[in-house]
């Protein structure tokens, strides 16, 4: 076969889909930590899942679908870079309707690009590497069967050797899971190539449909706030020049028409986003430049009637959202009453998509919105949705752990402005320490399977049979005497009269610590302890 349509490369997308939802288990079982962690198979798999549920075209169209599905469905570190991947191999393959071999390895050096791009601080040995260097060793084929051969070859080859790059895996006795993942995609994928392509698990059932309360806008209501104004402007030929077109003539004009304007051109396609009470007059004026691909204009009464917006928040005059994402219905209704509008249920081994990102800063409808993603593997998403989000302002503070959440939330002062908030919560941030204390699954250094272990980011600085030993050994290994203020989180699976006994133990053990207790009900750590 010399050319891949966009059938075949639908087929290809969903049979790797299939390869690598056969795999989940193992892995998810890649884990380089003793305690639960391991849920990049199921992150991976529900993006690449997210991006199959379109219709084939040409192949540039269909990667194009597949590419924006995987980046609404996105979860976890892992996903939101496979996501990437397809993003840059859609990029390549834009405007062609068959890719023959040239353009497609075109289109994979283009994944290397977007998927290095996606990380601010590339690490070696992970699902980065194996990408990279199996796409140097698949180039200048001479065929696709060769191609895919090559390119599996490679990964399988730069897999093995991730352990050489990245001591933790090392220790660990694993390969990268990440990597582990991407392989099993490209095996699915030239399967499909070859006429044998393995079948998706049916989808899971798609968000439902909004609805709107039309009664909240009666033949009595006065229009208060305008509409929300959307549209992709395509410019034409046949009204001005695109490749010496100034955009700036179109922003300028809106500028002075409309309120919250987000405006960015890519190629000859405009995208604007405004708040106007004359949507007729924006979009008359702009239609002399180009024609509409996407039009949505939506009464704001109406938007505001759904969101219920809490008037406790106000920032220079313009409304705060907050979305926080925690995990367990005691510390989500905690967050809920400490002032966060939005809490996406999420946490470890439990990463909600970019989707569900999106979701909440629509439903709260702020001009300035403040993330806490309260997760090291969550950031990434949080920040791909704030980066997507057109309709407000969002600032992701890079809170890794629901301490720093609740620390964050609690250290929140709504009368300032966005610009003094974000700054002030990252440099309490950086002056806190979180430890964890999380029942070990596997052996360790440390100790062993069903030990309690207690950890600090990445490092494992303690172990014990007792989980109150193990959370004392903690304090005194990440210096809890020399702090003013330690706030420790309950798990689940610690009873009431354990937690106040633990609380006694820190209190007596570091007197000069004012120590807060804190049920949060959050699962896999059996405590979360945040000092001040």
């Amino acid at each position: 076969m010399d050319t891949l349509d966009g059938t075949l490369f639908l087929s290809m997308v969903r049979s790797g889909g299939a390869r690598l939802d056969a795999h989940r288990k193992t892995i998810n079982d890649l884990n380089v930590f003793p305690i639960p962690d391991g849920d990049t198979g199921d992150n991976m798999f529900m993006t690449l899942e997210a991006g199959c549920r379109v219709q084939a075209g040409p192949v540039g169209e269909t990667a194009e679908a597949v590419s924006q599905g995987m980046l609404m469905g996105a979860r976890g570190n892992s996903g939101v870079i496979l996501s990437r991947i397809f993003s840059g191999i859609a990029r390549g393959l834009s405007g062609i309707r068959e890719a023959d071999l040239k353009a497609f390895e075109k289109a994979m050096e283009c994944a290397v690009e977007d998927a290095y791009k996606a990380v601010a601080v590339p690490v070696e040995g992970t699902i980065l590497t194996v990408l990279r260097e199996s796409v140097a060793a698949a180039a200048e084929s001479q065929d696709f069967e060769t191609y895919f051969d090559r390119l599996i070859a490679g990964m399988d080859c730069s897999l093995q050797h991730t352990p050489e790059l990245l001591d933790v895996l090392k220790k660990a006795g694993v390969v990268d899971s990440g990597g582990a993942g991407l392989l099993y995609v490209a095996e699915g994928m030239r399967a499909a190539f070859s006429g044998e392509a393995e079948m998706m698990p049916e989808p899971t059932a798609a968000a439902p449909v909004r609805t709107v309360d039309l009664n909240a806008f009666t033949e009595d209501s006065t229009l208060e706030f305008g509409y929300c104004t959307e549209f992709l402007l395509r410019l034409q030929r046949s009204k001005v020049d695109p490749d010496h077109f100034d955009e700036k003539v179109i922003a300028d004009w809106l500028s002075a028409h409309g309120d919250s304007l987000v405006f960015f051109r890519q190629g000859t396609i405009i995208k604007v986003h405004v708040h106007t009470f004359h949507p007729g007059e924006i979009l008359n004026h702009c239609q002399q430049y180009g024609e509409f691909l996407t039009l949505k204009i939506e009464n704001m009464t109406l938007q505001h009637h759904e969101n219920h917006m809490d008037e406790r928040f106000h920032v220079d005059g313009k409304a705060l959202g907050v979305v926080a994402v925690a995990a367990g219905t005691k510390l989500q209704q905690a967050f809920r009453e400490m002032g966060a509008d939005e809490v996406i249920e999420g946490g470890q081994t439990m990463n909600p998509p970019v989707q569900a990102f999106l979701e909440a800063f629509d439903r709260i409808g702020a001009e300035n919105i403040l993330v806490l993603p309260d997760n090291g593997n969550i950031l990434l998403t949080a920040r791909q949705a704030a980066e997507m989000y057109d309709k407000a302002r969002v600032e992701v503070l890079p809170t890794r752990s629901l301490g720093e959440g609740y620390y964050a939330l609690a250290s929140l002062d709504t009368s300032e402005t966005i610009d003094q908030i974000v700054p002030e919560l990252e440099e309490a941030l950086q002056a806190t320490v979180t430890g964890l204390v999380s029942r070990a699954i596997r052996e360790s250094e440390a100790g062993h399977t069903g030990d309690y272990l207690g950890l600090s980011g990445k490092d494992i600085l303690c172990g014990s049979p007792d989980r109150e030993e193990a959370l004392l050994e903690l304090a005194r290994k990440l210096d809890a005497g020399s702090r003013d203020i330690a706030l420790l989180l309950t798990g689940a699976e610690v009873p009431s009269d354990e937690a106040q006994a633990a609380l006694q133990a820190l209190t007596e053990a570091f007197p000069r610590t004012e120590t807060t207790l804190v049920e949060g009900g959050q699962p896999v750590y059996d405590y979360i302890l945040l000092l001040c």
